[in-house]
């Protein structure tokens, strides 16, 4: 009966040449995705209400909708430059090119070790990166499928600049919110601001409120923008996988547009190549791989090119990456205009192959929204109550979550994932020894919190890298 999965059509998906089993196992990843998504809404989101909720300055059943909304929000406009980061860590071109069992068994490698160590820190109120988490995950289920097919690998100049991010981030958090809160207790010196609710009844001025409520809605909106995006790359990371040919390359732009593109980057290749004889071979190669592709191109309509779709793919990866040789070599003498049309031929490569549809970036949307209206408050007490030896006055919470929504606004901008985690409780800490030295830290909690910070990453990959080999025994 297996042939009558072989031709189906699905929601948004449309046609889907499967079989009975892996269209099954499709269905799986697709539901750990969204379910990695819900658990990140309830495991990371809880830093953007933590604050908010503790000094009483909504009640929980306000706070909670009111930041799922602004996740909801922060995913749906945040673009996909952070999507695509997260999503090029992996060895994509040789993957598309294998069955789809092989990306099967990579995908659910990283979902179920993902969720695995989020659900793990989570009961046990520890606030752990799930930025951390996935990234380790992809990185152990490249390794072993490098280990059993080669190709690329980790692409570790990625995972290096997304490490630096992730290290450095916590860093800038509590050292800016240290400043903030020298700032507040010495120039300002209100204090209304200083104050620790005591009780139910104890509310904050309502100036101080509305800065509460303000920086938790930035809070929120930036996490959805960034960690948000992370769910919206593995849904990516899971069509690529099982449906290459249609998801390698945005079907939006046609054959006309890339095409037009190319034949600028080569009019200006031409050029300089005239000028300047030293860059000769990388010129050549290029231009070589750019006649390769026009002629692909010319011979597969934009609606008929989904069987050549993956290669393509690859082809204009590699025209981009020599064109970015090309602009960031000081010693090629590039003319403004040239320059220019070089950029612009990049901008339009990337945005044929690093893109999402409406109904991904929607689906991860609502996860992360709905998410963050369950099982909040085990974080929230930890940030609250824990890492401080006081608990967490109007001040703190304020400067923590500025600290922390520039911070992941910027990131974002960059296209650089940060961990929300991290930041928040870096930030906080921050402004518990501005207040009272580090005699004010509790030393459990930061040991516990640095402990996950340690072991989040090899953990994550370890178990990642043993799932992908017990599903390949199945293969």
């Amino acid at each position: 009966m297996s042939y009558l999965f072989n031709a189906i059509t699905l929601p948004f998906i449309g046609e889907a040449d499967l079989s009975g089993p892996v269209l099954l196992i499709f269905f799986i990843c697709l539901l750990a995705v969204i379910g990695f998504e819900f658990v990140n809404g309830f495991h990371d989101t809880a830093n953007a209400v933590a604050t908010v909720i503790y000094t009483k300055a909504l009640k929980p059943v306000l706070a909670i909708p009111w930041s799922g909304f602004w996740n909801f929000l922060g995913v749906f406009l945040g673009g996909v430059t952070v999507a695509m980061g997260i999503l090029k860590l992996v060895p994509l071109n040789t993957l598309m090119a294998l069955p789809v069992q092989i990306g099967a068994c990579l995908v659910l490698a990283v979902l179920l070790a993902s969720i695995i160590w989020n659900l793990g820190t989570w009961f046990l109120g520890i606030p752990c990166s799930s930025s951390h988490t996935m990234i380790g995950a992809m990185i152990g289920a490249s390794l072993g499928f490098t280990w059993y097919y080669g190709g690329s690998g980790v692409n570790w100049k990625q995972a290096e600049e997304i490490g630096l991010s992730l290290i450095i981030s916590p860093i800038i958090g509590f050292g800016a919110a240290a400043l903030l809160m020298y700032f507040l207790k010495h120039i300002i010196k209100s204090k209304s601001l200083f104050h620790i609710p005591q009780g139910d009844n104890d509310r904050p001025p309502i100036h101080i409120r509305l800065l509460l409520i303000t920086t938790c809605t930035l809070v929120s909106f930036f996490h959805g923008s960034n960690d948000g995006q992370k769910g919206v790359g593995l849904l990516m990371l899971i069509l690529i996988a099982f449906f290459p040919a249609k998801y390698a390359l945005n079907p939006a732009i046609s054959n006309h547009k890339i095409s037009s593109a190319l034949n600028e980057t080569e009019n200006v290749l031409t050029k300089i190549k005239k000028a300047d004889k030293s860059k000769t071979a990388l010129f050549l190669k290029i231009e070589k791989s750019i006649a390769e592709t026009k002629t692909e191109l010319a011979a597969t309509p934009s609606a008929g090119r989904k069987k050549q779709s993956f290669k393509l793919r690859q082809k204009l990866e590699n025209i981009n990456d020599g064109i970015n040789e090309v602009l960031n070599d000081k010693k090629t003498n590039l003319a403004k205009n040239d320059k220019q049309i070089l950029t612009d031929a990049t901008k339009d490569i990337v945005k044929t192959t690093d893109f999402a549809p409406i109904w991904v970036i929607a689906t991860i949307s609502l996860s992360l929204g709905i998410g963050t209206m369950v099982g909040w408050k085990r974080i929230v007490v930890t940030i609250g109550e824990k890492i401080g030896n006081e608990h967490l006055n109007y001040a703190q919470g304020a400067t923590s979550e500025i600290v922390a929504a520039s911070t992941i606004g910027l990131s974002t901008g960059f296209g650089l994932p940060v961990s929300t985690t991290h930041v928040l409780s870096s930030g906080i800490a921050g402004g518990m020894v501005a207040s009272g030295g580090k005699k004010n830290l509790n030393n459990k909690t930061i040991k516990n919190i640095a402990l996950a910070w340690v072991l989040t990453l090899p953990v994550a990959t370890l178990l990642s890298l043993l799932l992908f080999m017990l599903f390949h025994l199945f293969v």
